[in-house]
């Protein structure tokens, strides 16, 4: 069973804004994103890390090699957070 399916946004109306922030940033990265499946860039960033990632079932995918490409994601993607409520805080320090 896949884990993706029990992953669910506290905030569910959240999820277009998140794929836009996620394609976005990983664009910013330089990796070519379909802004209407940013999800897909996994592969891409699976390609850069040397990892066989294929659409389907990746059984044989090691733990560390699937969190490799999730934290690169996800890492990326809290950096720009965090930059911009650091961003936010300084314009209201002004």
């Amino acid at each position: 069973m896949s884990r993706r399916s029990n992953r669910r946004l506290l905030v569910p109306e959240a999820r277009q804004g998140l794929n836009q922030f996620k394609a976005d940033v990983m664009r910013h990265e330089g990796y070519a994103v379909d802004a209407s499946r940013p999800d897909d860039v996994k592969y891409e960033v699976a390609s850069s890390l040397g990892i066989p990632l294929e659409p389907g079932d990746n059984g044989g995918l090691s733990t560390e090699s699937a969190g490799r490409i999730g934290g690169k994601i996800g890492g990326t993607m809290v950096r720009e957070m965090i930059r911009l409520a650091q961003e936010q805080i300084n314009k209201r320090e002004l």
